[in-house]
Order: structure tokens, then C-alpha cells, then sequence
């Protein structure tokens, strides 16, 4: 055994030692239980104050140190940081009224629940801390109510490997139609999409607006995936949620921006080739509206070399972005 993986071994055994010992430890026991000096079972109970919670008692002249609770409670508890990054999502969620901000209130409540009087308040201090000034940044977007009551029925389907029975109210339609799917995946965002395939057709799978759907439930026919069905795959097919035929898309970044856009993911499956002082960035997709608007926010820095309907499309968004400064705009 190495000098290295020694230290581990008598680390790991002194942290069995102060867990299982009812009354605790001194140093000189710690010291003569793992055979080092008194000097190393210091800094060795150090380390260890650090990543447990360390009992210190004092016993006449001697203080003796334990770890408290069982040690799969103490791999097992949340730290502050975990529990304000928690909050923080919670209160996003909520703030952009998704679905699953339920669910996630419901997960705070239970980690929060599973803490012990003496655990609370030892976390509070740091966690009102963090929790005060920690966001998780909401940006603009769309507004929508969604019943969490559908969410928890779209996660049974998946669950039960049953189909997914609901009215939908299409894009431009005055009145909600039927639909029965199978779920084929579920993408949360700032719109949640129920990723769906009609089994008495030979379509492919589409995406469904939760907040569009209505007396959602699952039904009693069975529906599910294949086996080899890749969610992440299927989304990375458009470039946002839009589906459309893809194509070969071929954008060329300036100079001045090459340095942001290493550092941007443009798409999944992006093949990024140096060209002189410029970026090329490659990659197969749909969705070229989305494309387009997201072009917009690199201020024409990055030109599109292919395909030529991309180039199409963004022709058509820069004449209708150019009303939003057209005089006398009502």
C-alpha cells in the first residue's frame, strides 16, 4: 500500500472510530487507535469537522469528539447550498407559473421536513443567506396558466404506459378537438410540451402545449415509446420546438465575436472549424424561424452561408422586425 492510499485508509477508519463510538473520543485515543502522533489525530479530526458534523463534549480534563447520527445520514443530509439552489428554482418556477412548480414546492418541503430541530439549526443561518440574495434568472417569455392536476395525469401515462386522452386547442383554432396520444416524451421550458404520437397513425411524434390541452387523463388503451425512442434526439432535430424539415445549416462567425461563440452551443450536434480569424459553425436542424430570431441577439456578427432558405426567412423577420420602429407605430 502506498504512503497516499495509508493516510485514506486510517482517515476512513477514524471516521468509522467517531461514528461508532457511544462516548467519543480524545485525541490521545484517536492518536493510539490508528497508531500516529497526537499531531497527525488533530489534523486528522480537522478534515473531518470539516465534511461531518462533529460532536465536541467536554469529559473532566479531556474533550471528546463523535460523529453524530448514523453515517448514511450524513452522506444522505443537504447542505445550505443545495437547499437555497432548491428554493431558487421553486421560486422561478412559480414566478413563470409552470406546471411543475408543484412539484418542486413539494420536494422543498420534504427535504426541508426531513431535517432534524438540530439540523435546521445549524442550515438556517447560510440558507437565509444564500436564499436572500440567490435568483434563478427568469427571462421574457410567455405567460401561461397550466393545471398542475394535468402535469400529474401526463406523468401517470408515462408511468402506467397508457395513452394520454385530452381537448386541444390548436394554433388558430376557435374550438378544442379530441386527441388521444401516446407520450413519447415531456419538455419543460418556459412552455411546457407534451412530445406525442397518435397510435392509429403513421406520423411521427409532435408536440402538444400543456397549457392547451384540457380534461387531460390517461386512457385505458396502453401507448409508449419504443425501446430505442431518444427524446433528446428528436429534439435536436429543430433548433427550438417548431418542427419542420431539417436542413444544412452553414453560419459564419466574425472575428470580433469568435471568442463568444466557442463558448455558445448553437445545437447539439454543432461541428465548429476555425477559418483564418473567422468561425464556422455547422450543424443539421430545423426550425429556421427560430433560427432566424435567434440570429437577431448576435447583432450581425454571425452571417448565414446556407441553407438559402434560412436566408429567406430572415429577409421576412428583419422587414417585420422593422415595424417596431416604423413613425407613429400604434
Amino acid at each position: 500500500m502506498t504512503d497516499r492510499m495509508a493516510k485514506m485508509s486510517r482517515m476512513l477508519a477514524l471516521v468509522y472510530l467517531l461514528a461508532d463510538s457511544s462516548e467519543g473520543l480524545t485525541l490521545d485515543e484517536m492518536a493510539r487507535e490508528l497508531g500516529v502522533n497526537r499531531r497527525t489525530a488533530e489534523r486528522m479530526r480537522d478534515v473531518i469537522a470539516v465534511n461531518f458534523d462533529l460532536d465536541e463534549r467536554q469529559d473532566d480534563r479531556h474533550k471528546r469528539f463523535r460523529i453524530t447520527g448514523s453515517l448514511r445520514s450524513v452522506y444522505t443530509r443537504p447542505n445550505a447550498a443545495e437547499v437555497a439552489a432548491l428554493q431558487a428554482e421553486v421560486d422561478a418556477r412559480t414566478l413563470e407559473k409552470a406546471p411543475r412548480a408543484a412539484v418542486l414546492a413539494s420536494l422543498l418541503h420534504k427535504v426541508k421536513g426531513a431535517l432534524d430541530d438540530r439540523e435546521k439549526r445549524r442550515l438556517d443561518p447560510d440558507l437565509d443567506a444564500l436564499a436572500r440574495l440567490q435568483r434563478t434568472r427568469v427571462p421574457a417569455g410567455p405567460m401561461v396558466e397550466t393545471d398542475p392536476a394535468a402535469l400529474a395525469q401526463v406523468q401517470q401515462a408515462i408511468l402506467t404506459g397508457q395513452c394520454l386522452e385530452f381537448d386541444y386547442l390548436g394554433e388558430g383554432a376557435t374550438e378544442p378537438a379530441w386527441r388521444r396520444i401516446a407520450v413519447y416524451g415531456l419538455i419543460h421550458g418556459p412552455v411546457t410540451y407534451i412530445v406525442g404520437k397518435m397510435p392509429t397513425h403513421d406520423r411521427p411524434a409532435v408536440p402538444f402545449r400543456l397549457d392547451r390541452m384540457t380534461n387531460v387523463r390517461a386512457s385505458n388503451l396502453p401507448g409508449c415509446p419504443p425501446d430505442d425512442w431518444d427524446v433528446d434526439a428528436w429534439a435536436a432535430q429543430s433548433f427550438g420546438i417548431w418542427r419542420e424539415d431539417d436542413h444544412d445549416v452553414v453560419l459564419r462567425v466574425a472575428a470580433g465575436a469568435v471568442a463568444r461563440a466557442r463558448a455558445w452551443r448553437f445545437h447539439p450536434a454543432q461541428v465548429v472549424e476555425a477559418d483564418g480569424d473567422e468561425l464556422v459553425v455547422r450543424f443539421r436542424s430545423g426550425g429556421l424561424r427560430e433560427i432566424a430570431e435567434h440570429l437577431f441577439t448576435w447583432g450581425g456578427e454571425v452571417a448565414i452561408e446556407a441553407p438559402e432558405a434560412l436566408r429567406v426567412v430572415m429577409r421576412e423577420r428583419l422587414a417585420a422586425g422593422a415595424g417596431a420602429v416604423r413613425p407613429g407605430l400604434s
